[in-house]
């Protein structure tokens, strides 16, 4: 049986991903810039879905990490997300890496900016919100970086679920998000069942 709940995870640095002497956040911000596709795993397997991922940097000027603008739609209505974040980046250690995920208000105005993100420079931080709980931890080990949210601190209201969880890996050319929501007694009542979707990068 089809998943009917969508996932909803977390112009590149691409030089970074040949450059053995890049260090691990930089290595990340590559990783995670560009456009996905889950195509692959959706012609398969017709329990995914074929949903497409964009992620863009902006206000590259920051000095406090990296910020990109981030959108997910399925194929067929890509001119129409059902996800739209924001997600800061920031190193906590050599190895140790956090992104914060927040939501835009206003965000239908900036639809469709990952292919102009000259337009993101007008994107004001005072109209970003943290989501509260649902930043994603990661470490850094042989080339590839794993985390996660934080047991059940991601409050999550779709359908029957009252808190989410997000399992992520990101590594050279593919990023596996297994996003799931949970009712009070553990119970999955939304997600993919049998793994994360695998977003491919395309090149």
């Amino acid at each position: 049986m089809r998943n009917l709940t969508l996932p909803v995870l977390f112009c590149g640095l691409s030089a970074f991903g040949q450059d053995k002497e890049a260090s691990p956040f930089d290595l990340l911000a590559s990783y995670m810039q560009g456009t996905f596709s889950s195509i692959e795993q959706a012609k398969s397997d017709t329990d995914y879905f074929e949903i497409e991922l964009e992620m863009v940097r902006f206000n590259t000027e920051a000095k406090d990490g990296v910020w990109l603008y981030v959108e997910q739609a399925t194929a067929a209505k890509k001119e129409k997300p059902y996800r739209q974040r924001v997600y800061h980046v920031e190193q906590v250690d050599a190895n140790t890496f956090t992104s914060t995920i927040m939501s835009i208000n206003g965000g239908e105005a900036w639809y469709g900016a990952f292919a102009q993100p000259e337009k993101l420079k007008g994107l004001s931080l005072d109209s970003l919100q943290a989501l509260e709980g649902c930043a994603i931890t990661l470490t850094y080990k042989d080339g590839a970086f794993t985390g996660s949210t934080d047991g059940r601190k991601c409050a999550n209201a779709w359908g029957k679920a009252t808190y989410a969880t997000s399992e992520v890996t990101i590594s050279p050319g593919l990023m596996v998000s297994w996003d799931r929501g949970y009712n009070d007694a553990g119970e999955q009542v939304w997600g993919a069942e049998k793994g994360g979707y695998r977003f491919v990068k395309r090149q």
